[in-house]
């Protein structure tokens, strides 16, 4: 593996990384302060994924919007952050992680005020896009600087603070946007899920410009913008009719676009090639996705998030339309879900000695919170609470929490300093990816089964529910199967 091969002498620096224009300069004396305060833009861009899918029906009774203008209010954020990430977190690379993180969050907190004062649904559209792009901008960031701010034997606790964040950004994007809504503060309705933002982001503005130290990829280059170009058509082609298939009925522009990414993609791959053969900077090294180590993780990437967010959603679905609760109901069903996560996500940054084991683990818990989950929504029936369903959650919890954080450090900790920027980014958009896939297959199973139920029709929703996490189950499987062949970081380090 030309990977794990490091050239002599760059070991004693923190991940060879350049700080400021100087290259050699001391990493800061508190990284843990400068990775909280990034964590915090984190927590910010996973929120707004999952905190307007809570105040969609509020917007569209007060801006009397159509069924597709929701769908874009709710995906276009999905779409452009998605887009976007391995391009910005090259920038990132070129002309500063710190510079492109404060860019992304003053973007992002600038359009959140064009979201709570948005008039009408194309304005709010507009401000949509822009935020999931500013999004964009911060998310891969955070990737790198946990590799170049911490050394090697701090970076599994980093990725689990991340891991827990990511976790409590989701659970608390259901409960905030319910609790913001239901006290309607000074009549405003939905609009304070979107101003919950700003003073979060202007103090973590202040707080990153003082505090997080500059960073750079050695020897960055010229950003490969027809790389750039191409790979951004791909995504479109391949992210649009994921996102937007299952509510439009599957129509045949949605299979004529999957079909002209594949082309996209090898596109990509050529020109890549040919700026890579003529000694340029190309945009993603195909080489990198050829490693043994990060492709396998990338894999497990895809298929870890398909199997998130794809449960988020069927679990939200059955609470809200089967089991009749309200958005603050159903974000406090997910609360032992949420507690869980984070307790193990921490538990895995301290178990990093352990290397895959842990992730063995957490896979094979998961597995067993899915199969739990199948049992008791099929037992129930018509008369299945939620309070039925807390003890798999538990186990679905803390099944995720100790398997996604080790495996976003274990896909990463093989990568060269020069390469970590371009490889946040397609590891972020790995995420996105794999997770929209998810929610698009689910949803052919879990409607496919519902058929014309009406809402509230327990026993329905309950056996929806159960064959569609029989999905989940198989991908337990699967990852379990494929962890074996991840190298161990935990060896690797020894």
């Amino acid at each position: 593996m030309t990977q794990t091969t490091r050239p002599s002498g760059t070991a004693a620096q923190p991940s060879g990384a350049k700080w400021g224009r100087h290259a050699g300069r001391r990493a800061p004396a508190a990284p843990g302060r400068a990775l909280a305060i990034v964590l915090a833009g984190a927590f910010m861009a996973v929120l707004d994924t999952f905190i307007v899918l809570v105040a969609a029906p509020a917007i569209q009774a007060d801006l009397h919007s159509t069924a597709a203008d929701i769908q874009l209010i709710l995906a276009g954020y999905q779409l452009t952050y998605a887009v976007a990430l391995i391009t910005v977190a090259r920038l990132g690379d070129r002309f500063g992680r710190k510079r492109v993180f404060l860019l992304g969050m003053g973007l992002f907190t600038v359009s959140s005020v064009g979201c709570a004062l948005a008039p009408d649904s194309g304005t709010l559209i507009a401000a949509r896009l822009v935020q999931g792009l500013s999004a964009a901008a911060m998310f891969p960031q955070v990737f790198a600087m946990i590799q170049v701010l911490l050394p090697a034997e701090r970076r599994p606790k980093a990725f689990g603070a991340l891991g827990a964040v990511i976790g409590m950004a989701t659970i608390a994007g259901q409960l905030l946007g319910g609790v913001l809504i239901s006290a309607d503060l000074f009549g405003s309705s939905w609009r304070p899920v979107f101003w919950v933002n700003v003073p979060v982001g202007v103090v973590t503005l202040l707080l990153a410009a003082r505090y997080v130290p500059e960073s750079r990829a050695p020897e960055a280059r010229r950003l490969d913008l027809r790389g750039a170009a191409v790979l951004t058509l791909a995504l479109v082609l391949l992210v649009v009719p994921l996102v937007e298939g299952r509510s439009s009925g599957w129509p045949l522009w949605t299979w004529l676009s999957l079909a002209a990414s594949v082309l996209a993609f090898a596109v990509f791959a050529l020109v890549e090639r040919r700026v890579d053969a003529s000694g340029g900077d190309p945009l993603v090294r195909l080489r990198l996705l050829r490693e043994r180590p990060f492709a396998i993780g990338m894999t497990l990437v895809l298929l870890v998030y398909a199997g998130i967010n794809s449960f988020f959603l069927i679990l939200s679905l059955t609470l809200q339309d089967g089991l009749g609760k309200g958005p603050l109901g159903a974000g406090l069903a997910y609360t032992p879900f949420a507690v869980v996560f984070f307790a193990a996500s921490l538990l895995a940054g301290r178990l990093a000695r352990f290397g895959r084991r842990v992730l063995q683990a957490g896979a094979l818990i998961g597995g067993l919170g899915f199969l739990a989950t199948i049992v008791v929504a099929s037992a129930a029936g018509p008369t299945l609470t939620s309070a039925e369903l807390t003890p798999s959650l538990l186990l679905v919890g803390a099944g995720n929490g100790l398997l996604v954080t080790p495996l976003l450090n274990a896909v990463l900790a093989n990568v060269l300093p020069q390469e970590v920027g371009m490889a946040s980014g397609v590891l972020s958009t790995g995420q996105q990816v794999g997770g929209a896939v998810g929610v698009a297959l689910i949803g052919v199973l879990f409607y496919g089964t519902l058929g014309t139920a009406p809402h509230h029709d327990t026993a329905a929703y309950g056996h929806a529910l159960a064959l569609a996490v029989a999905f989940n189950a198989a991908l337990a499987v699967l990852i379990s199967v494929l962890l074996p062949f991840l190298p161990d970081t935990a060896r690797h380090r020894g």
